[in-house]
C-alpha cells in the first residue's frame, strides 16, 4: 500500500491530489488547489508551505509532479519551473522520492491518448477514482499525475516479477 501525492504546478494555482494505491486499486483521499497571491517570491513560499502542510496532513510515501513543458512565453516557463522547484524542495525536505512525468505521459496513462483534452482528463479521473463529480481542472490534473505514477509503479512491479520468473526458469534448465 502506498499514498501518492500528485502535483500540477502553477505560478497562480497549484493543484494537488492524494490517492492510496492498494493491491492495484486506487482510492481517492483528497484534492484541491493552492491559490497563490502576491509577487513571485511570496507565491513560491506559499507553494512550499502548502505542499509541506499537505505532506504533514496526508503522510504520502511517494511524490509525483508534472514536468515543465516549453511554453510559448519563456517568462511563463521560467515561473513554472520555479513553482515546480518550490514543490520539489518541500517534498525532498520531507524525504519523499520525486518522480516527474510529462503532460503527454500523464494523459496517456489516464486517458489512453497523449493528446487528450483537459475535460477528458477530468472525466477519466472522476471515473477511475469513482468520484461523484468532476474535480476542478487543476486538482484533476494533479490526481492524474498521482494516477500516472501509481500505474507506472504497478507496471514496474509486474515487469520485475516477470523478469524474476524468467531468471528462475533459466536457472532450472
Amino acid at each position: 500500500m502506498s499514498i501518492i501525492l500528485g502535483i500540477d504546478p502553477g505560478s497562480r494555482v497549484t493543484g494537488y491530489g492524494i490517492i492510496r494505491q492498494r493491491s492495484g486499486v486506487f482510492e481517492y483521499l483528497g484534492s484541491g488547489c493552492i491559490r497563490l497571491s502576491g509577487e513571485l517570491p511570496e507565491r513560491l513560499k506559499q507553494i512550499y508551505d502548502g505542499v509541506t502542510e499537505i505532506i504533514s496532513q496526508f503522510g504520502p510515501d511517494l511524490f509525483a509532479i508534472e514536468q515543465v513543458f516549453m511554453a510559448k512565453n519563456p517568462d511563463s516557463a521560467l515561473k513554472l519551473g520555479q513553482a515546480r522547484g518550490a514543490a520539489i524542495v518541500a517534498a525532498t525536505n520531507q524525504h519523499l522520492p520525486v518522480a516527474e512525468y510529462s503532460a503527454r505521459q500523464i494523459k496517456q496513462a489516464v486517458v489512453g491518448k497523449g493528446s487528450a483534452e483537459k475535460n477528458q482528463v477530468q472525466h477519466m479521473v472522476a471515473y477511475l477514482l469513482k468520484l461523484p463529480g468532476q474535480p476542478q481542472a487543476d486538482a484533476a490534473d494533479a490526481l492524474a499525475v498521482a494516477l500516472c505514477h501509481g500505474q507506472t509503479q504497478q507496471s514496474l512491479i509486474r515487469m520485475a516479477g516477470q523478469a524474476s520468473k524468467t531468471v528462475r526458469g533459466r536457472l532450472r534448465k
